[in-house]
């Protein structure tokens, strides 16, 4: 098995190679890797399930020891695929405080930090490509309807 990365490889049942095409993806694959799920608000505003992670972004978390804790997204790893939450951490016993790092199939976006005007263009894009595509329905089924006796 070759050490580099392929864009050619489609798919494999084995984990290693799963793992493997993980580990050695490069950061413009990563970054769209560590997305996580939209609230149903989110989801109806801007027609879609699910975004990738950027800092500041409102999340909660959905699953393990802080459910249900909310934070804004203060660090992403991009080579462990981690995110790290402001105001969620560990206690260790002699009283220092540890980064929590959480998994960004966990977390549920609340709320979207729309400072860069890419992702904003992003976001309005799929809007547009929706309306399109119910616009063209109602059309069609005005065709039809006139055309029938």
């Amino acid at each position: 098995m070759k050490k580099d990365f392929s864009i050619k490889w489609i798919g494999s049942k084995q984990p290693r190679k799963q793992r493997k095409y993980l580990a050695n993806a490069p950061l413009h694959i990563k970054r769209k890797l560590i997305s996580s799920h939209l609230s149903k608000e989110l989801r109806k505003r801007y027609k879609r399930r699910s975004f990738p992670l950027r800092k500041d972004d409102e999340v909660m978390v959905m699953k393990g020891e802080f459910r249900k804790k909310t934070g804004k997204i203060e660090m992403i790893n991009m080579k462990k695929s981690r995110v790290v939450i402001s105001g969620i951490h560990k206690t260790k016993k002699d009283g220092t405080k540890i980064k929590v790092y959480f998994a960004p199939s966990n977390l549920l976006i609340q709320e979207l930090n729309l400072d860069d005007k890419k992702r904003l263009e992003a976001l309005n894009r799929k809007i547009k490509e929706e309306d399109k595509k119910e616009n063209k329905k109602i059309e069609n089924k005005t065709k039809e309807g006139k055309n029938a006796p």
